[in-house]
């Protein structure tokens, strides 16, 4: 179960950074106050899932939680160069991350329906899938 516990946490916290790295790659090409309130309201809610992981994680491990790889980020960040050159709109932005959030609420939930894990890290992942499915309703307000 210890080994589950771990495995779950790594990849939420992988989920959370990558989020974070997202949310940073495209505020500044927002021009619109309240999506990028929004968005930053998003990022906050990903730090604040990683602080948590990272405050629990000594009692499974005694190393750090997975973060995103150099490698990931350099594509997430190219990838959303290449997405917005031509269109930085509400819409295409909203469109980008729903396509991460998305992600991230499926392997939640897998996490959640497959995994046997403490209750602590269940209540974490729990919060963490709850922010990315009320993420995608306000988003789906920017297509």
């Amino acid at each position: 179960m210890k080994s589950e516990n771990i495995n779950a946490l790594d990849e939420i916290h992988k989920g959370a950074c990558m989020g974070m790295d997202a949310v940073s790659f495209v505020l500044d090409k927002v021009e619109d106050e309240k999506l990028k309130g929004v968005l930053e309201k998003q990022y906050a809610d990903y730090q604040k899932i990683a602080n948590e992981i990272e405050e629990i994680y000594p009692k499974y491990n005694d190393g750090n939680p997975h973060e995103t790889g150099t490698m990931t980020k350099a594509m997430t960040w190219t990838s959303v160069e290449m997405k917005t050159m031509t269109d930085k709109s509400n819409s295409k932005i909203a469109e980008l991350l729903l396509q991460g959030v998305n992600m991230g609420i499926i392997e939640g939930r897998k996490i959640l329906n497959n995994k046997k894990i403490d209750q602590e890290v269940t209540k974490i992942i729990d919060a963490y899938v709850t922010m990315q499915e009320d993420s995608v309703e306000v988003l789906k307000n920017y297509l």
